[in-house]
């Protein structure tokens, strides 16, 4: 029996020492004949148009032999299946998949059998055709060998009829397609399209009959917060790699920084760009980066967060901006565990309240902030609701809002009325536990949330109209003090991240507007909830609990 790993426990230490993350070859021989015919393959975009073999650094070779060398040719069985490559901007990654599908392509076996390279827009599809095609005619005897389609993206063995064939996702369809090896490039794009994970299993359902087959995803970081398949994806290699999963067929190699050096701003040094760039020197130049980042350094909004994703491979948490909302620099800070809906009733001496949104086209934001009986610190927890149309009417938010709801940060409902219904009995839980003091909701979207409020038995007169725009003021100001000086907790809920990283802020004379993203993508209405529900329990609300005291005479 073939034993072999694909977790890497001392990747960290492997990549600052500049060590390989790759793990050797199952079979060596398999893995030295297809990396022979790939280092033949020539560069057709560098001066002189050299072989791989002759610009190419080890890294590539590295992952070449991982690839082509975990197939068992005793068998017919690949047995590594999945191959996951996340690293920096400019490192060559198309040209690398255009040389790995074409080496595949020559040392197919089988007959009429299709390759496959997808990728989310025509110009990404593009980025890999071109160098496969290139490599092609830069080789007279790779050009009687193949034909070159360049309007349909197609390649094709004059002999055997196996064809590389590369898709953009927004143009061309992948159903019926029977690829046995499959390249996804630039998977962190895939992550923004809601039905990214369906077009996957189809494009891959060709692998059921092909033991053989292996599907290779490569990516940058994203540019916003990891989302969709990318985010799964991502997680389950980095799981794999620290060996908290055990799964040999599956091989994450992941070039990102240590957890200390991102905690240190270690990536900010010149001296660390090679760590995600392991072709630096080759395709990537250091001065280039060290100015950059000189240039993006200053700037207080989304360039840099951009620039350190795409280039340094440092993933964005929440998109801070130079117009961005004062409390965001403090929000990751305070997320502390336990601190549930649960856990603030079982700990608060008195909760408030608020309710933001509730449109089709909006979330419903519920937000619970309850007073700690011993340290007085505010507890937070949001929650929020949104009808299943918002998924088709905000196409570019789909994929984030089923993460959330996956987490169970939000609830996609199936009728009319169900988030009222929900946001009533969690109010009577809270009643019910005597610790409601009021609940703040904006006046503008008073009216089906008050019936069923009042409906489920809550005291109209503890529901009040808080005034929004500029009047919400104080309770922002509030809310980024009590975060500034440790005084407000919540329980790092993605979802939040994302609100409180959409918020945008507006200056209106002596005071500010909070506002979302000015495109119309993000939503804030749990964020604005929160407000509300601060708005009331800045007012010092007194312990609704009664307690009952034995005395003995």
């Amino acid at each position: 029996m073939v034993s072999w790993a694909t977790a890497c426990l001392d990747w960290e230490k492997r990549l600052v020492n500049r060590q390989s993350i790759i793990p050797e070859p199952i079979f060596k021989e398999t893995a030295a004949h297809a990396l022979s015919i790939f280092k033949e393959l020539r560069v057709s975009d560098l001066p002189g148009k050299p072989t791989f073999g002759e610009c190419a650094d080890q890294f590539v070779f590295d992952f070449v032999n991982a690839i082509f060398g975990g197939y068992d040719a005793e068998t017919g069985k690949q047995l590594i299946r999945e191959y996951g490559l996340l690293i920096s901007k400019k490192n060559t990654k198309s040209t690398i998949a255009a040389g790995i599908m074409l080496t595949a392509l020559i040392i197919c076996w089988r007959e009429d059998e299709e390759h496959l390279i997808l990728a989310p827009t025509k110009e990404v599809a593009d980025n890999s055709f071109k160098p496969a095609a290139g490599m092609i005619r830069a080789d007279e005897e790779l050009m009687d060998m193949f034909q070159i389609q360049d309007h349909i993206r197609t390649i094709t063995h004059r002999v055997t009829r196996n064809t590389l064939k590369v898709v953009a996702a927004d143009t061309d369809t992948v159903s019926g397609k029977k690829a046995g090896r499959v390249l996804v490039d630039e998977l962190w794009l895939f992550g923004k399209r809601q039905k990214a994970e369906a077009m996957f299993m189809e494009a891959l359902g060709g692998q059921v009959s092909r033991d053989e087959g292996w599907v290779i995803y490569l990516t940058t970081q994203s540019d916003e917060p990891p989302a969709g398949i990318f985010k799964q994806k991502l997680q389950y290699w980095r799981d794999v790699r620290d060996g908290k999963i055990h799964d040999p067929k599956t091989l994450g190699i992941l070039y990102e920084f240590p957890e200390q050096m991102i905690k240190d701003k270690g990536y900010l040094q010149a001296k660390n760009f090679y760590i995600t760039n392991p072709n630096l020197g080759r395709s990537v130049s250091n001065e280039w980066l060290e100015d950059q980042l000189r240039k993006n350094l200053p700037k207080i909004d989304g360039a840099l967060q951009q620039f350190l994703a795409k280039h340094l491979n440092i993933e964005i948490g929440m998109n801070l901006r130079s117009d961005r909302w004062a409390g965001v620099d403090y929000w990751e800070g305070q997320a502390v565990q336990n601190v549930s809906l649960e856990d603030i009733i079982r700990r608060a001496e008195v909760i408030t309240v608020g309710i933001d949104g509730g449109g089709l086209d909006d979330l419903l934001g519920l937000a619970i902030v309850g007073r700690e009986k011993d340290t007085r610190k505010w507890l937070a927890w949001t929650h929020a609701w949104a009808h299943e149309s918002v998924l088709e009417r905000r196409k570019s938010e789909a994929s984030k809002l089923n993460d959330f709801a996956a987490a169970g940060n939000l609830t996609l409902v199936q009728y009319i009325g169900q988030d009222t219904e929900e946001i009533a009995e969690i109010v009577c839980m809270i009643k019910d536990a005597e610790l409601l003091d009021k609940i703040g909701i904006d006046p503008s979207g008073i009216g089906a949330i008050l019936d069923e409020l009042v409906a489920a038995d809550i005291d109209q007169e503890k529901v009040v109209g808080i005034s929004q725009g500029w009047r919400l003021g104080g309770a922002i100001k509030t809310t980024e003090r009590k975060l500034a000086e440790g005084g407000l907790v919540h329980g790092g809920q993605a979802m939040m991240n994302w609100c409180v990283g959409n918020a945008r802020v507006e200056p209106r004379g002596n005071a500010i507007l909070i506002t979302k993203q000015v495109s119309g993508a993000g939503k804030i209405d749990p964020l604005m909830a929160l407000f509300n529900a601060v708005s009331l329990m800045a007012l010092n609300p007194e312990s609704t609990k009664k307690d009952y005291q034995i005395h003995f005479i």
